[in-house]
């Protein structure tokens, strides 16, 4: 009886509601100063789970979101939410001050930080997580800017395990970042 009782059901898989990346090399450490100017790195959020999302300031629509979505999630998460943090890489810095991204950010939550590099920086950093921007002229003279709209989750130890795409919703990411808290 004793052998029988340690055959017991195994604990199910982890089911996530977004796009499953697990093992794909995607992201990797990145350097990048934050709003505040301080130097931060992928590497120095281990033991909790990242969001990174590559967006700017005055976009109009999948930015705000996006940033909405997740804020939504956090507070839905609780006192869990002390072990997530965003990082906004801004591919924007032309416009996207410090001063900007610090209010920009906290506007959503708090916690969240924005993270704005030279322009070789963010480029070396886009090429690690192999998204697109490109900046689209408006016919007013000013511009706007294309780019990836997904968010990467890394788990706790770092590793790539979501890509969770706009839109989606802050239940979504809620779930998800609850299953990788667990």
């Amino acid at each position: 009886a004793f052998g029988l009782a340690a055959c017991g059901p195994r604990e199910a898989a982890v089911k996530f509601k977004s796009s499953d990346i697990t093992g794909i090399t995607i992201g990797g450490d990145f350097s990048m100063p934050d709003h505040t100017g301080k130097p931060r790195s992928l590497s120095d959020f281990k033991g909790k789970v990242v969001l990174v999302f590559f967006g700017y300031a005055q976009c109009p629509d999948v930015c705000p979101t996006t940033l909405a979505e997740v804020a939504a999630a956090m507070k839905e998460l609780g006192s869990k939410a002390n072990d997530v943090q965003l990082l906004l890489v801004t591919v924007d810095p032309e416009r996207d001050t410090p001063e900007l991204l610090a209010q920009y950010v906290a506007a959503f939550h708090p916690s969240f930080l924005a993270l704005r590099g030279s322009q070789a920086e963010l480029d070396a950093t886009a090429k690690l997580f192999k998204v697109f921007y490109a900046k689209v002229p408006s016919p007013s003279g000013g511009y706007t800017m294309d780019h990836t709209a997904g968010t990467f989750v890394f788990d706790k130890q770092g590793r790539p395990r979501l890509l969770v795409s706009y839109g989606a919703g802050a239940s979504v990411f809620a779930h998800d970042l609850a299953q990788l808290l667990r």
